[in-house]
């Protein structure tokens, strides 16, 4: 299958490159740094491409079979827009190349829920803080993303992770529709869940979410990551 990935040099869109060539897919990595982008493969193409430029998301998404988005920024003080106008404008591109399937990340924190596992720390604290406080620009923009893409056509899925963090390889996870009980997501299980939905139509036109269950991360270290390195994909 031919796939074009936006946000392809971001963590968990290296992640989704190297997987989905290990499993023969013909690549599109769209970067707006290339030479940055280490990884070669013979069916790989590196593109510089930014969402906000739609001739250069055009000539990204032509050919192909299906869009993955890992789209992701810093939190910031500052208004985001990276999220609904760069998935609108990958949407008018697929309208434009007739490319129907379209798979992109959200967040869990776009519609948090109690989790009675989470405990008074996480519940009173830790949620509140990232989602309303440090992620509020961030979540907003893509709620805004979220509801762009419900509202299309598309065969689309919205994948939404809890804190994402790193594993060495695929573990074990879980999915559920809209919402699912778990605070972690591994990178690598989050890349995994999106190469599979090319496979599937369970999630079309449903947001997916997806949880680790095999492993689990420090909680102070994904404090730590979220709220001072200010890295979300």
């Amino acid at each position: 299958m031919n796939i074009v990935i936006f946000g392809a040099n971001g963590p968990t869109g290296r992640l989704l490159t190297e997987q989905a060539l290990a499993e023969g897919h013909s690549v599109t990595a769209v970067t707006r740094h290339p030479d940055r982008f280490l990884l070669q493969h013979a069916q790989l193409r590196v593109m510089r491409g930014d969402v906000f430029n739609l001739s250069e998301v055009e000539s990204a998404v032509a050919g192909q079979d299906a869009v993955l988005s890992t789209l992701g920024v810093p939190f910031s003080k500052q208004p985001i827009h990276v999220y609904s106008q760069g998935i609108g404008h990958i949407l008018q591109a697929m309208n434009r190349s007739g490319v129907r399937r379209l798979v992109c990340v959200s967040s869990s924190a776009t519609e948090p829920h109690a989790d009675p596992q989470g405990g008074f720390f996480f519940e009173k604290i830790v949620q509140p803080l990232i989602v309303n406080t440090i992620g509020k620009n961030l979540y907003a923009d893509m709620r805004r993303m979220e509801k762009t893409v419900r509202d299309s056509e598309m065969d689309w899925t919205i994948v939404r992770p809890s804190g994402l963090f790193e594993t060495e390889s695929v573990t074990p996870y879980e999915l559920a529709e809209n919402h699912i009980k778990g605070r972690f997501t591994s990178r690598a299980d989050l890349a995994n869940c999106m190469l599979r939905q090319l496979s599937s139509d369970r999630y079309v036109q449903k947001i997916a979410a997806v949880a680790t269950v095999a492993v689990q991360p420090s909680m102070l270290k994904l404090i730590m990551r979220e709220a001072f390195q200010s890295k979300h994909k």
